[in-house]
């Protein structure tokens, strides 16, 4: 048997080639399937949707610091503290006071500092998680890696909703009303509770988190848990929601507890 008659049968085998990450980030949002069956063959490169979320990240960080100013920030986020907090900040004396103060400024630039690093904390527990609920939950064969790839690609929505939030800060142009934690109308707390500081926190906490890119984000990591672990579709979406659930409602009870 000659080269020539083993090649046309070794051509049609052969695998397809894998897509770039740019159309990994493109297929995302228009045909996500293609995106984590690509994962799934091995394809697992990730720094593309890390370095779009921090590019976006530090433009949203030079956003808030020019029209808002991080101390407004800060400021914001001791009026919609928990009664118990106030109370302790009301017995403090002024110099406690003013170190607490201090100590939020700097712990709220170091967090949108490090965020790639704070994102990157984030996909490994969750991956984790995922990885070890679809694998002996519901018998899937993912590997961690392919999981933790899923999870950057399934996030990219986010990215849409923190342009939304830069939108949002020029057009309104109200500093003393932000809020860092829900600075983008997406959710139902952003309607249904014009004013957090006078909202019941465990219903603001479930509102916030009936959030339409969060779930949009959600449904992708359904599709490609399922996608890269081998199993029914409806096994990814029971582990990725599930677990949505709980903790939706372990903050709301913590929202609950703390006033």
């Amino acid at each position: 048997m000659t080269d020539m008659d083993v090649n046309p049968v070794a051509e049609l085998h052969a695998p397809a080639p894998g897509l770039s990450q740019m159309q990994r980030v493109t297929y995302t949002f228009s045909a996500p399937s293609k995106t984590f069956e690509d994962i799934k063959r091995g394809n697992k490169s990730w720094w593309l949707p890390l370095l779009i979320a921090a590019v976006v990240g530090y433009l949203f960080f030079a956003v808030v610091v020019s029209k808002i100013g991080m101390q407004t920030v800060v400021d914001n986020q001791m009026k919609l503290a928990s009664e118990s907090q106030q109370e302790q900040m009301a017995k403090a004396t002024p110099e406690q006071r003013e170190m607490q103060a201090k100590i939020a400024l700097y712990v709220t630039e170091g967090v949108f500092i490090a965020s790639p690093l704070f994102v990157l904390a984030a996909a490994a527990v969750v991956s984790l998680v995922l990885w070890g609920t679809i694998n002996f939950a519901f018998g899937g064969k993912a590997k961690f890696g392919a999981i933790f790839a899923m999870w950057f690609f399934a996030n990219l929505p986010l990215n849409l909703k923190t342009l939304l939030g830069i939108l949002v800060i020029f057009i309104s142009n109200t500093p003393e009303t932000f809020n860092i934690k829900n600075f983008a109308p997406t959710n139902l707390a952003a309607f249904v509770f014009p004013n957090p500081v006078e909202a019941n926190k465990a219903l603001y906490a479930i509102a916030s988190s009936l959030d339409f890119v969060t779930i949009w984000c959600l449904v992708l990591m359904s599709i490609g848990l399922a996608a890269v672990a081998g199993v029914k579709r409806s096994s990814g979406y029971i582990a990725v929601f599930g677990w949505w659930i709980i903790v939706v409602l372990v903050g709301a009870g913590f929202a609950a507890i703390q006033g």
